[in-house]
């Protein structure tokens, strides 16, 4: 059980949000006004609907990426179990049904294999509903140990993983698209 190491610099820290159960729009926004007061939200993507990957049948899920300020993985991981317990988070069925899923991707080149707190995300690589939104908001991004995100998304399509992803009109910060009326 080795703790994180820490490499000079992170410029910021990658975060994924989920929900899939309540007002999920709404779940989503608490989360980023949250974690901007906790910790600076510096971007946030576009919300993309997804279906669910493993787990349970269950509803889909609205997913976003946002990018915050450089903390400590401990600082980190507090911070997104917090926001977790503030939209009353329930963990009793494995990649089941829930209000919020704060997962933390990537904290610059930082690496943990502390159970606790996997940095990088280990699957990470492999979920468009990651990849996707961060790419969206940081072109250039890296994800340590698989490379650019963009090489992941282009392989994503290439093998038709895109699929259940569909990015929605409006991002967290704008209207909501299910309360608008057409």
């Amino acid at each position: 059980m080795a703790g994180p190491s820490l490499p000079a610099g992170p410029s910021h820290a990658v975060l994924a949000l989920g929900s899939n159960l309540g007002d999920r729009w709404a779940l989503l926004r608490e989360a980023v006004d949250r974690l901007d007061r906790l910790l600076g939200v510096l971007a946030c993507s576009p919300v993309y609907e997804t279906v669910p990957v493993g787990g349970p049948a269950q509803d889909d899920y609205l997913n976003a990426v946002v990018l915050v300020a450089p903390v400590g993985p401990y600082d980190l991981l507090g911070a997104a179990r917090a926001t977790e317990q503030e939209a009353r988070r329930v963990r009793e069925v494995r990649w089941g049904p829930r209000t919020l899923d704060v997962d933390i991707i990537a904290l610059g080149a930082v690496r943990s294999e502390d159970p606790e707190i996997l940095i990088p995300h280990p699957r990470a690589h492999l979920r468009a509903f990651v990849c996707v939104p961060w790419l969206d908001v940081e072109p250039d991004a890296v994800l340590p140990g698989h490379g650019p995100v963009a090489e992941l998304v282009a392989r994503m399509t290439r093998e038709g993983e895109l699929a259940g992803l569909r990015r929605l009109p409006d991002g967290l910060r704008g209207a909501d698209p299910a309360r608008t009326s057409s």
